[in-house]
């Protein structure tokens, strides 16, 4: 099976279990609860299961990215660029997207990831501008 990116708005119960995965922690029927055009939520699906997701908080023609995870046994194929990029292409409207620097992982190796998916480094975090 291909590896695909959706948006979530409504999750099933494997949806559920999967992003308790990819996200410890997140009551994921609190989070569908705030899903809507404004607030959205990207996931990479392979296999009826969810490997990496990533939430799109969007104001105008700004996007704000939060929470971009891929599960640990899946990292390092791809599948994380692969989603910022499905993520970026199905939000044709938007003109600039940041993501903030959380500080959790290694500094040299997100901002070597980040740079791969076409994102400038800032103050505190990332953009990425359309051209």
């Amino acid at each position: 099976m291909k590896l695909t990116i959706i948006r979530l708005q409504q999750l099933s119960e494997q949806d559920r279990i999967d992003l308790g995965k990819i996200w410890p922690g997140v009551d994921g029927r609190a989070l569908e609860s705030t899903l809507n055009e404004n607030h959205r939520l990207y996931a990479a699906r392979f296999n009826d299961r969810l490997l990496a997701a990533v939430e799109l908080t969007i104001r105008g023609t700004q996007g704000k990215l939060e929470r971009l995870e891929v599960r640990e046994v899946t990292r390092r194929r791809g599948v994380g660029s692969y989603l910022l990029q499905e993520t970026i292409a199905q939000n044709p409207s938007l003109t600039q997207l940041w993501i903030a620097d959380d500080g959790r992982a290694d500094q040299r190796i997100i901002a070597a990831f980040m740079q791969a998916c076409g994102f400038r480094t800032q103050a505190d975090g990332w953009v990425y501008s359309r051209e």
